[in-house]
């Protein structure tokens, strides 16, 4: 039983929201972050990452950072850039992005649900991080960046969710990027308890994006002892026939020593290899490889796919396990300087780009993972490969914020 419940968000004034919210704060570095926000006193980037209104090179964990955030956060709310609702409601949050359009429900998930597994998890969290969101957490009072759920679609929810899109929304702008955001609020008894009950049907929800989010609100709550609004966090749920999963694309510093022959040599013992090739991966157990100027397509021979582990047969771990462990000499892609990952947003050219300019030896393109292979593996409290997944378009921070 998943328990979401409504709140009383913090929202931006309407008229202002195209120049508040932003980007979620670990899709830029505090440079690209700095530039985003020039100009713009209103950049919710001045909260989330606070360290740009702060000298260059400050380090990024310091108190004074969250300082200056809770105090930049203060000056929205005062100045009346950010409204905190009189009454808890659910709310929709509509992205649309080229053709791609998908409505997610936004409540307070339980910190219990996370705790007992009920919100079901598919990577490992990393302690600094999970520690800065916390301190951000604190410092705030409140949590800003929402956590991206994602839940089997019910029909009933889908009628709710229908029936208000369907109405004048809030807010309604479209960002830099071109990505539209629209929200409507929903205040009526008799929905707000209909989408409880039809979440309460639900055995469970998957994150898709913010495990350290959700890990920090869950560690804020137990340090509170459930105090105030801390025992839930802010989440946008989505259906899962409307997420969108991009490639996470994998770069190689070099080729551990082998010349492009002799490596083309060592992947044939590994896949089916088609020269001159496209360099977008059509289907599942199908790479790209980019190498000397040239697209390769790589298709795994049969007995490696050949396996019902729903970890095993992914094809980043395949990829791990049968090519950059054993012949790049790989054999931590987290902490390893000789790989890097690229998400598919940016296009298969900007692998061209990287590897052209002399930055990595060679590319690969990926597939992307489905959506139902990330919720089989969290049902099987599995862990996903890093990078394993990228989820487009990227809510943007302080649509809604959860006070605590």
């Amino acid at each position: 039983m998943a328990n979401i419940k409504p709140f009383a968000a913090l929202r931006p004034k309407p008229d202002l929201a195209a120049q508040i919210c932003e980007l979620p704060y670990d899709v830029m570095s505090s440079e690209e972050a700095r530039q985003t926000a020039a100009g713009n006193p209103l950049s919710f980037l001045q909260v989330s990452k606070p360290e740009i209104g702060l000298p260059p090179g400050t380090d990024l964990y310091a108190p004074e950072v969250y300082a200056k955030g809770n105090e930049n956060f203060q000056r929205l709310i005062r100045d009346g850039a950010l409204r905190q609702d009189k009454q808890p409601a659910f709310y929709l949050y509509r992205q649309v992005m080229g053709t791609h359009s998908q409505v997610g429900l936004v409540g307070a998930a339980s910190c219990e649900d996370y705790l007992q597994g009920v919100i079901k998890k598919h990577e490992f969290t990393r302690p600094d991080k999970e520690d800065d969101r916390v301190r951000h957490i604190e410092a705030l009072n409140s949590q800003t960046g929402p956590v991206f759920l994602v839940y089997r679609s019910t029909s009933k929810l889908e009628e709710v969710i229908g029936r208000h899109t369907a109405s004048a929304p809030e807010i309604d702008f479209v960002a830099k990027d071109g990505v539209r955001h629209t929200a409507w609020v929903i205040t009526k008894p008799e929905d707000t308890r209909m989408i409880e009950k039809e979440f309460e049907g639900l055995s469970s929800l998957y994150i898709a994006d913010g495990h350290h989010r959700s890990a920090a609100a869950a560690r804020v709550f137990q340090s509170r002892r459930g105090a105030g609004h801390s025992g839930c966090f802010l989440s946008v749920i989505f259906p899962h026939n409307q997420v969108r999963i991009l490639p996470y694309n994998r770069v190689l510093k070099d080729l551990n020593g082998l010349s492009p022959a002799l490596l083309l040599e060592k992947l044939d013992g590994v896949f089916v290899i088609e020269a001159n090739a496209k360099p977008t991966p059509a289907r599942k157990h199908e790479l790209g490889l980019y190498l000397t100027g040239k697209w390769h397509s790589l298709y795994f021979r049969p007995r490696f796919a050949a396996t019902t582990d729903p970890i095993e047969k992914l094809d980043v771990t395949l990829l791990q396990k049968q090519v950059l462990n054993p012949i790049f000499g790989i054999d931590d892609p987290r902490t390893s300087k000789r790989i890097n990952f690229v998400g598919g947003i940016r296009g298969t050219a900007e692998l061209e780009k990287l590897v052209n300019r002399g930055d990595y030896a060679c590319a690969f393109s990926m597939f992307p993972t489905s959506i139902e292979d990330l919720m089989t593996v969290a049902d099987a409290d599995g862990v996903m490969p890093p990078k394993s997944t990228w989820f487009e378009p990227k809510l943007r921070d302080a649509m809604f914020c959860h006070m605590l």
